[in-house]
């Protein structure tokens, strides 16, 4: 016998993962998260007994309900299903996976689609700030398709702009979790940020690496991923997320100076694979560093770092990721007042996602 749960697979930005409404799901977190690694697959390097793609950008799941707060119109909940182990994990946003999370909601009746375009405002329930995706959706229809074109993704898409309102410090309490601008670990110099995803910036040339290196050169070289792994298990605490050492955050970015006329180049383990381009809001930490004076990025980013509006291309292993910012810097206090990117999406197929049913009987 086989359970089976509607569900809808969906490219959101560069990532690819399910989407479930969260009443057709277990409402045990620790029978949920069973049902997850089943129908993904996992643990499996080849995920080959469920529709995971055999790596964390593939292996994603979208949770969605009706907002728990006035104001929303659905809550989200972002869940990373570990590709080679039995864990999934929910200590993070996805803000790819984030990029469907509005065409959906339209198309199952969470929102009613206007002419033009439709508003989704969206609670992230991993960090509990908020986003608004700002739909396509001429004649009352959700678009895909469009002109928009986003590295990491082949082709075009329908531009889908979104904006974060209160992501800074939503994971470790604090933009600067811990407090600085500049940490030292093992003798590496590190700036924590928080604007939405924990993310340690670090300088390729501390490593001995120019920083051109590709993810799979980088990912076969064991002693440097044991020695960003024990900067990041030390530096974990100190931001405020206790031990992390079965955590998918904090996120390790290594930059360089930039190569394709961009702001910095970028390199990010999340955390023990290499990033093919760049998370989205990992973009957003980035892009936060380069324009705080004093940090790793001051002086390898090509950008003065100031305040004000400003738009960042942040350079990645398969092209550049856009962000606008709008950052005040008085007094050594750091305001994020604006962060703002855009992303496509694409609905891949909708219907039925098969698990044994010794791991869940269904509803």
């Amino acid at each position: 016998m086989m359970t089976a749960i509607p569900s809808t697979l969906m490219r959101g930005g560069t990532s690819k993962g399910l989407y479930f409404n969260a009443k057709d799901l277990p409402a045990e977190d620790a029978v949920r998260d069973k049902v997850l690694l089943a129908a993904m697959g996992s643990p499996d390097l080849r995920q080959i007994d469920g529709v995971g793609g055999a790596h964390p950008l593939t292996s994603k799941v979208a949770i969605l309900s009706s907002p728990s707060r006035a104001g929303d119109d659905i809550d989200y909940l972002f869940v990373q299903v570990v590709v080679d182990k039995p864990e999934v994990s929910t200590s993070q946003n996805c803000g790819n996976i984030l990029a469907a999370v509005g065409p959906w909601a339209i198309e199952n009746g969470f929102v009613k689609a206007q002419d033009g375009v439709t508003p989704v405002r969206i609670h992230m329930l991993n960090s509990g700030s908020i986003a608004v995706a700002h739909v396509p959706t001429p004649g009352g229809q959700v678009e895909y398709e469009g002109d928009a074109r986003i590295d990491g993704v082949p082709g075009t898409a329908a531009a889908i702009p979104i904006d974060f309102l209160d992501v800074a410090g939503s994971s470790c309490g604090a933009l600067l979790p811990t407090g600085n601008v500049i940490d030292k670990i093992d003798g590496v110099e590190l700036t924590c940020v928080d604007n939405g995803m924990p993310v340690v910036v670090l300088r390729a040339t501390d490593f001995g690496l120019k920083g051109d290196e590709t993810p799979a050169e980088l990912e076969a070289d064991d002693n440097l991923k044991k020695r960003i792994e024990k900067i990041r298990l030390e530096i974990g605490p100190k931001m405020n997320l206790g031990d992390v050492e079965k955590k998918t955050v904090p996120k390790m970015t290594l930059i360089s100076p930039p190569q394709s006329g961009g702001v910095v180049n970028t390199r990010s383990f999340i955390p023990h694979r290499v990033h093919e381009a760049i998370g989205v809001l990992g973009a957003v930490s980035v892009a936060t560093a380069c324009m705080l004076p004093g940090s790793v990025a001051d002086g390898v980013a090509h950008i003065s770092a100031s305040d004000g509006e400003r738009r960042l291309d942040i350079e990645h292993p398969t092209g550049f990721f856009t962000v606008d910012m709008d950052v005040e810097v008085k007094n050594g206090e750091v305001n994020v007042k604006r962060s703002a990117l855009l992303r496509t999406a694409r609905k891949l197929m909708s219907g039925e996602i098969y698990i044994p049913s010794k791991v869940w009987a269904g509803k």
